[in-house]
């Protein structure tokens, strides 16, 4: 179930007729904030996976 060029531009097609040329650029604004809030959400929790690690090292010492 690939995607080619003409499925990509019929979806971008449709994406224009349902939303028109000014309303787009708010999408992908949107969208923009939140990948880097869901990016900002998994490296806190890389940190605090890592802190929690390093303390229990540091416990059983």
């Amino acid at each position: 179930m690939n995607l080619g060029t003409p499925e990509i531009i019929l979806i971008a097609l449709v994406v224009l007729l349902l939303f028109g040329g000014k309303k787009i650029p708010e999408l992908m604004k949107g969208l923009g904030k939140g990948v880097k809030s869901f990016k900002d959400g998994v490296k806190g929790l890389d940190d605090e996976v890592k802190e929690a690690t390093t303390y229990d090292k540091e416990e059983k010492k």
